[in-house]
């Protein structure tokens, strides 16, 4: 499991990521800046499918994580499908060659449109529906019979299970918006016979993100476990393939994680050729935090220092805008120099702020620093791979920051920095 510098390292006094030193870097680049690794997504896949090995999977990447293009393209060069929650996300999917057969769209809302879409990508459309709600299997089974189109469907189960993670990003409990509990699974069961051009192919959970203990998800999978085979004798059918979720968390900070390889251990004894089902599900897996956290950070840099008597105030160029986690969630990032000064003392205690125009503007509160650290040097902000530019917006009419891709001491520019035209297209005086 990776940790936030596993990728961006210090070497002689400056930070260093894919044999392309980062200080040279923003110098053509400018600030704020997100850079990512991508030896950091390769190795992050590659050791979950090295785990992985004996089952029958499919590791649909949970793009709302980090959807941009270059980026789905190298992990569909890897072998994962996609699962979205929007029919932009689906379109980004196509578009970076991910095929509409390694796609699930999750969600509880997803609309008319985007239901055809889904419906209608490719031959046979999309690999399946989370369906979130009986109402929502009534439209898809609407819209698949005008399209004369045959939708598979696994329906969503919401365990009731304590994910012991941030409230907002808990998603497996009977108080969440997601998933259909136990008894309203089985009466759309027997109903099923009156929903048209539907086929139930599996069942899914998602019980929260940023996980790092294995024992909700034990009891969710035990919980899945006993649902498949309810399922399968109630319809008198097997099914074809049990979808796990994400959600498996990461270092920010001194967490200790989930340890990868005892979460593959667990899929493969639920699941696995020994285990109850003797394998005959396929797998499949959302990890989307688990692939690009500790794969990308955010570089900014120091505007002003504003000393006061209880602490000093870092001003920086990046903001809230930029990076939401922080103002959103209190979430922490570490966050280092590029030049190696963090321990140069004294060190003192630092808001490190943005300058948009709100009190939450704030990456990091009462923060041992060096008092060094001055107007003009370079700050990385950790473990910004996951919902950091995909969760970016333009408020107080800042534009977004460009995204740097460094391949093996290559350097590829996969978004531009948006300029002031960006900020009004469309709009009209």
């Amino acid at each position: 499991m990776s940790r936030p510098l596993d990728f961006f390292s210090q070497q002689s006094g400056t930070l260093v990521a894919d044999g392309v030193v980062l200080e040279k870097l923003v110098e053509s680049i400018g600030t704020p800046v997100y850079v990512y690794s991508a030896s950091a997504f390769r190795e992050s896949i590659r050791a979950l499918k090295k785990h992985l090995d004996g089952v029958n999977f499919l590791i649909c990447y949970a793009m709302k994580a980090n959807s941009n293009l270059s980026l789905l393209r190298l992990l569909a060069l890897e072998g994962a499908g996609a699962d979205v929650v929007s029919g932009g996300e689906l379109y980004r999917a196509k578009k970076a060659g991910i095929a509409p057969s390694q796609v699930v769209f999750s969600g509880v809302g997803k609309t008319d449109s985007e239901i055809a879409e889904a419906l209608c990508s490719g031959e046979d459309g999309i690999f399946s529906f989370n369906v979130e709600s009986a109402e929502e299997l009534e439209v898809i089974s609407s819209i698949a019979k005008r399209e004369k189109k045959q939708a598979r469907i696994a329906l969503r189960f919401n365990p009731d299970v304590d994910p012991k993670t941030h409230p907002y990003i808990s998603t497996g409990l009977r108080k969440n918006k997601f998933g259909i509990d136990r008894s309203e699974i089985f009466s759309l069961i027997k109903d099923i016979r009156k929903f048209e051009n539907i086929s139930i192919q599996g069942i899914s959970i998602h019980i929260g993100s940023q996980l790092l203990s294995l024992s909700p998800l034990k009891q969710a999978f035990e919980m899945l476990s006993n649902l498949a085979f309810e399922v399968e004798a109630l319809q008198k059918k097997p099914l074809l393939y049990l979808d796990v979720g994400g959600g498996v968390g990461v270092s920010y900070s001194k967490e200790k994680p989930l340890n990868l390889k005892q979460y593959c251990q667990l899929l493969h004894k639920q699941f696995g050729k020994n285990s109850a089902h003797r394998g005959r599900h396929r797998i499949l897996l959302e990890p989307g935090r688990l692939l690009s956290a500790n794969s990308g950070i955010l570089i900014t840099r120091v505007l002003f220092r504003k000393k006061r008597k209880q602490k000093d105030f870092l001003i920086v160029d990046a903001g809230m805008n930029d990076l939401m986690r922080p103002s959103l969630y209190g979430s922490h990032h570490e966050i280092i120099p590029l030049r190696n000064t963090r321990s140069s003392p004294p060190l003192r205690k630092t808001d490190i702020v943005g300058p948009v125009c709100e009190s939450a503007d704030c990456f990091a509160t009462g923060r041992p620093m060096s008092s060094n650290i001055k107007r003009g040097d370079l700050l990385a902000i950790l473990s910004a791979g996951a919902y950091g530019f995909t969760m970016a917006g333009n408020y107080n009419s800042r534009p977004r920051p460009p995204e740097i891709l460094l391949d093996q001491g290559r350097i590829e520019v996969i978004r531009e920095r948006e300029s002031y035209e960006d900020l009004m297209r469309g709009e009209k005086v």
